[in-house]
């Protein structure tokens, strides 16, 4: 977090970085995932010194968005980002089966 940061920004942060976590992030990702989105929101509060047009133009803000677009696109994450989410789980027999059974299979 930037040197000043608030409190509430902290607890956010931190916040954020355990959840990406918990969905298997890893913690290189998981600290990329809480910054962007605690930044985002200091731009949309004004307590950045400069924001981007989406930062400050979005109807949501990313906790209300929750994900929405993430792996953008009407049929959502890719056959080789799921059988890359089953490598890491462990899920075996991955290798010989189609995107939806690999969906089923993570249980999405």
């Amino acid at each position: 977090m930037p040197a000043g940061s608030s409190a509430k920004r902290e607890r956010q942060y931190e916040h954020v970085k355990v959840s990406a976590e918990k969905r298997g992030a890893s913690t290189e990702r998981a600290k990329e995932i809480a910054s962007r989105t605690v930044n985002k929101e200091r731009a949309r509060s004004g307590e950045a010194k400069s924001a981007g047009k989406t930062s400050t133009r979005d109807r949501k803000s990313a906790s209300q968005r929750g994900g929405e677009r993430s792996h953008s696109g009407a049929q959502g994450p890719t056959k080789e980002q799921l059988y890359e989410e089953a490598r890491k789980k462990g899920i075996e027999g991955r290798s010989s089966i189609n995107k939806q059974q690999l969906r089923k299979a993570l249980g999405r």
